[in-house]
């Protein structure tokens, strides 16, 4: 399944930076039109509805108009679904001990959202052929199985997982007061200018406060904050000052806020720095763990870290690259952007 996963973004990668620029200009277009129409847009379901038509097209191959049982209810129907499964994990502080009895003990029967699944699982199977038969030609997988899991790459890992990582940094951006907005449009002007045409991948090698403000965002508020694995054989874990056993088959868990914030490794670990992984500091990526492993790492077969590493963070910083193509500033929040200033 990991290698299905990694050629299928392999393979995606042709039309990634396309699909991205076209469904994102969408998706500002439909902003700048509340805002002149409310005075303020609450974006996150006009994120959404982005993420859910550019990453269907991109790894599916499918596209989300030419089906009207997901056209319009697409996002809606993977919210759902991930809540169900998500639900007894989230911590409720509130209404103690009625939330673990009642929300956090039990498995929540499936044919609550089975309907919403069906039209997720008829939309792949009708609209994403080649890749299902991928799944099955190449890496001996069922069409069910390859439907199934695509359906989890789609709205878990990259519609979820984009979903609570991009209103942090667009609102880490849009909040803030110290500059960082002016010399953010800066380097994107002088590396590839106003034109959408100018954005690649490898452009993105030349914008290093993008790239570390992408980087600090997820160092401050990783996506997915708790990670598990078994452990496959005796070890010793060792930390700056003390070294414990472990023993196979011993579950760990990883706390990524509480790893990505130790002041023996990060420099006041508890503020966003915006320049901290410039220059010599592309040396701390080696303690950014927010994929599972660290980012100098590479995803394969034989490990556990995300296989979109490297997508998720070029995808931001060409977010965050169009944003100030298109404008001088934004204002707002990760809730809701009030106000955006066009370039000239």
């Amino acid at each position: 399944m990991k290698n299905y996963s990694l050629d299928i973004l392999k393979r995606s990668s042709k039309v990634w930076v396309a699909e991205l620029q076209a469904n994102l200009d969408k998706f500002f277009d439909t902003v700048e039109s509340e805002i002149s129409t409310n005075g303020t847009s609450s974006f996150f379901s006009h994120l959404q509805t982005f993420l859910f038509y550019f990453l269907s097209k991109s790894l599916l191959g499918a596209d989300p108009a030419l089906d009207p049982a997901v056209a319009n209810s697409g996002p809606l129907t993977i919210n759902l679904w991930l809540g169900l499964q998500l639900l007894p994990t989230v911590p409720i502080l509130a209404f103690q001990p009625l939330v673990e009895i009642f929300l956090h003990s039990y498995t929540y029967p499936s044919a609550l959202v089975s309907g919403g699944y069906q039209k997720l699982y008829s939309f792949i199977e009708r609209h994403g052929k080649e890749v299902v038969q991928r799944g099955e030609q190449e890496f001996g997988l069922s069409a069910s199985d390859s439907i199934n899991n695509l359906i989890f790459t789609l709205g878990f890992n990259a519609f979820g997982g984009f979903s609570l990582f991009l209103p942090t940094l667009i609102g880490t951006i849009a909040s803030d007061k110290t500059g960082l907005q002016a010399r953010l449009r800066d380097e994107v002007k002088q590396v590839c200018g106003s034109s959408s045409s100018g954005l690649s991948f490898d452009s993105l090698k030349d914008m290093e406060l993008v790239n570390s403000v992408v980087y600090e965002t997820l160092r401050m508020n990783p996506p997915v904050q708790l990670q598990y694995a078994r452990a496959r054989k005796d070890f010793q874990l060792a930390s700056h000052d003390s070294a414990f056993d472990i023993k196979k088959g011993e579950l760990l868990c990883g706390y990524q806020p509480l790893a990505m914030r130790d002041g023996n490794v990060f420099d006041e670990p508890e503020s966003f720095k915006p320049d901290r992984f410039v220059g010599k500091g592309k040396e701390l990526l080696s303690y950014l763990f927010w994929s599972n492993g660290p980012q100098t790492g590479s995803p394969t077969e034989s490990n556990k870290q995300c296989a979109a590493k490297d997508f998720v963070t070029m995808s931001a910083s060409l977010i965050v690259a169009r944003i100030f193509q298109r404008y001088d500033s934004i204002s707002g929040d990760s809730g809701k952007i009030t106000a955006v200033e066009k370039a000239n």
